[in-house]
């Protein structure tokens, strides 16, 4: 649980600087993708999920 909770802490932290750093093109960023079809959006979170997995058991196993 603890690494899970460093772990969306750190998500925070980078959002944080996206916003902090790039307001105006995180607002375009944010209502192109408001924009796109839910299939989309479903795919593309599907896709970066098995991504972050992936890197989780790499880092964790090698």
């Amino acid at each position: 649980m603890k690494d899970f909770a460093t772990a969306l802490a750190l998500v925070f932290v980078i959002e944080g600087i996206l916003y902090s750093a790039f307001p105006e093109g995180m607002k375009r960023m944010v209502a192109q993708v408001g924009l796109l079809p839910a299939s989309a959006l479903r795919v593309t979170g599907l896709l970066a999920a098995c991504l972050g997995v992936a890197a989780v058991w790499l880092i964790r196993h090698h």
